[in-house]
């Protein structure tokens, strides 16, 4: 029998010679006297036979953080694959030539706009990125406090700049930070200005990151950037409001309604959306929201949420009391940046319940489109108005978009691509993302999303009537749409393309019981979209199945619709109809779960 193995060699056998090198090599360029000593201790520890630092130091030097269309995001720390300042450094370098490349002796130089959230160091790294910008000749604007993602979006659009950066993490836990990269008019024009970036700048600028200097050799300005004020919020703020006053933009300014008859109760999850979501409420005229004061200011630590993204079970726990407390009519939940909305109702039994994305989707379409109003006409000209949704969220919207004679576009997940949908008047993703005034914020948009919906709300309510009457009066033009995710987790991501692999070439031939009609391979692209991996399965009209991987954790994704047709019934029917397609959904996350395993 071989002798035991003591901790100091099995810590010694795990820090590599090269990963040694390259945690040595970090802290040479690191400028951060913070995390070079955290890098330098749990480099000591694990050459001193430490195992979970030996991990520890492979997790954080190992590789780099991925830049991608999502830009950076990561758990803050030491290393090349945390969120700290020699990372953020490097990202702003980077940027700034593929700014100058883009723009050789532009005049004016590129400006680049730079806002950021209230999470653990994201002032500090916004204040090095306009440090870096400034050092390499572009024009850097900071916004002047933490504020709401789409307040940075619109500001793209209305300064004309030719990049924007946020510093944020969106709903990521507590102990995230990110990095958003968006492309202004004379890199992107027409519908791609203000939008976050896709193939092949992602690789382009990462590439640009790999080669780049250590952060310690890249030039910083210590001064030179323009602060902005109160403007950019206040201009946000009444774009949002506008997204309420039923008026095209050619039309002569009103005084807003009066307040409406709505009570409302917000939270913002310990996020930078309060103050803006209040102001934009009562500049609709509306009451001011009873806010969950537990989760109002700014927390980076989230302290009453296990996770501050308003989908998670839990969430809205504290605001369906304060519902509940108040006698609501509606309860309205941003994200932590603001970029995200979600909707509370209370259902004929009284229970307070959100709605799914793609049921908010659905009421706010078909909201928008019947108005008719400027939000409708198409913000880029020469092109037809369009709505869009991507390829897991619900086909209902087409069908909505059908009857009311506009066009519409199915894209790949992400707002990088439903903003940039030429004639864009409206796009949604089921993960509660809405896009409800294109011209102002060409990104998904918490702000403005919930004016629209207490709008929809008030109007409703004034008839004595909710967002659930609504969906019912869909179900009864459209027929029933249900919609669910299944995820399951697999062994390691190495196993993932292979399952996927499977499924393609040993597909089922019927789901509950009917037949598979279609299956496609969306990695070979089609339909005019690019390729991206996954699967999509179809029975006729009945049943979609869509299958994608998660790009950062060795999991598989479902997301399921059930479609019903008309109750013959008419409303009488309409809760068995609902019933017979939830229950559906039930056996098709089983049979599609084990598909996946």
């Amino acid at each position: 029998m071989a002798p035991p193995t003591d901790t100091a060699t099995t810590g010694l056998a795990m820090v590599t010679p090269e990963l040694a090198a390259r945690a040595r090599a970090w802290l040479a360029g690191d400028p951060d006297p913070v995390t070079r000593d955290c890098l330098t201790a749990l480099l000591s520890a694990a050459e001193s036979g430490d195992a979970a630092a030996a991990e520890e130091l492979a997790d954080a030097v190992g590789i780099d953080l991925e830049f991608g269309t999502a830009g950076l995001r990561g758990a803050m720390g030491a290393g090349s694959n945390r969120m700290n300042t020699a990372v953020v450094i490097r990202a702003a370098a980077a940027i700034s030539a593929f700014l100058h490349d883009r723009l050789p002796g532009a005049d004016p130089s590129p400006l680049v706009v730079v806002g950021y959230d209230a999470r653990h160091g994201s002032k500090d790294f916004a204040v090095t990125t306009a440090a870096v910008l400034t050092a390499a000749g572009c024009r850097a604007a900071l916004l002047g406090g933490p504020l709401p993602t789409p307040v940075l979006a619109a500001s793209i659009r209305r300064l004309g700049s030719d990049a924007g950066i946020m510093v944020t993490a969106s709903h990521n836990p507590a102990q995230d930070n990110g990095y958003k990269v968006y492309l202004g008019g004379r890199i992107a024009p027409g519908p791609g200005a203000g939008v976050q970036i896709v193939p092949p700048t992602d690789s382009d600028i990462a590439d640009r990151i790999r080669t780049g200097p250590a952060a310690l050799d890249v030039p910083r300005s210590e001064g030179g950037w323009q602060v902005l004020g109160d403007e950019p919020a206040e201009t946000f703020i009444a774009a949002a409001a506008a997204t309420a006053l039923r008026r095209p933009p050619d039309a002569p300014p009103r005084v807003p309604p009066p307040a409406r008859r709505l009570r409302i109760v917000a939270t913002a999850l310990h996020g930078v959306g309060a103050n803006t979501l209040q102001a934009a409420l009562i500049a609709a005229g509306f009451d001011p929201p009873a806010f969950v004061a537990s989760q109002r200011d700014p927390d980076p630590d989230f302290p009453t949420v296990a996770f501050p993204n308003p989908e998670e079970p839990g969430a809205l726990d504290e605001s369906f009391a304060l519902a509940r407390e108040v006698g609501a009519d509606l309860v309205v939940a941003v994200d932590p940046d603001a970029d995200r909305c979600a909707l509370g109702v209370r259902d004929a039994t009284g229970t307070w319940r959100r709605l799914t994305g793609d049921e908010t989707g659905a009421v706010l379409g078909e909201h928008l489109l019947a108005r008719r109003s400027g939000s409708a006409l198409s913000p880029d000209p020469g092109e037809p108005p369009t709505v869009a949704n991507s390829i897991v969220s619900s086909e209902l919207l087409a069908k909505i978009a059908a009857a009311h004679g506009v066009r519409h576009a199915t894209t790949l997940t992400g707002f990088k691509w439903i903003a940039r949908v030429p004639g864009l008047v409206y796009g949604y993703e089921e993960a509660i993302g809405y896009c409800v005034d294109p011209a102002t914020v060409r990104d998904k948009d918490g702000i403005s999303t919930a004016v629209v919906a207490c709008e929809l709300a008030a109007q409703l309510a004034a008839a004595d009537r909710t967002l659930l009457d609504a969906l019912d009066d869909l179900a009864l033009r459209h027929g029933v749409y249900a919609t669910a995710p299944v995820t399951v987790r697999l062994r390691d991501q190495t196993v993932v393309p292979a399952v996927l692999a499977g499924i393609l070439a040993d597909p089922p031939v019927s789901l509950d019981g009917t037949a598979v009609t279609s299956v496609e391979d969306l990695s070979t692209g089609g339909a005019g979209l690019p390729g991206t991996p996954g699967v999509r399965l179809r029975c006729g009209e009945q049943i979609r199945v869509v299958i994608r991987p998660s790009g950062t954790e060795p999991k598989l994704k479902a997301y399921l619709q059930v479609v019903g047709g008309i109750p013959d019934g008419g409303r009488p029917d309409l809760a068995r109809a609902r019933d017979a397609a939830d229950a559906r959904l039930v056996r098709l996350a089983a049979v599609v779960t084990d598909l996946m395993l």
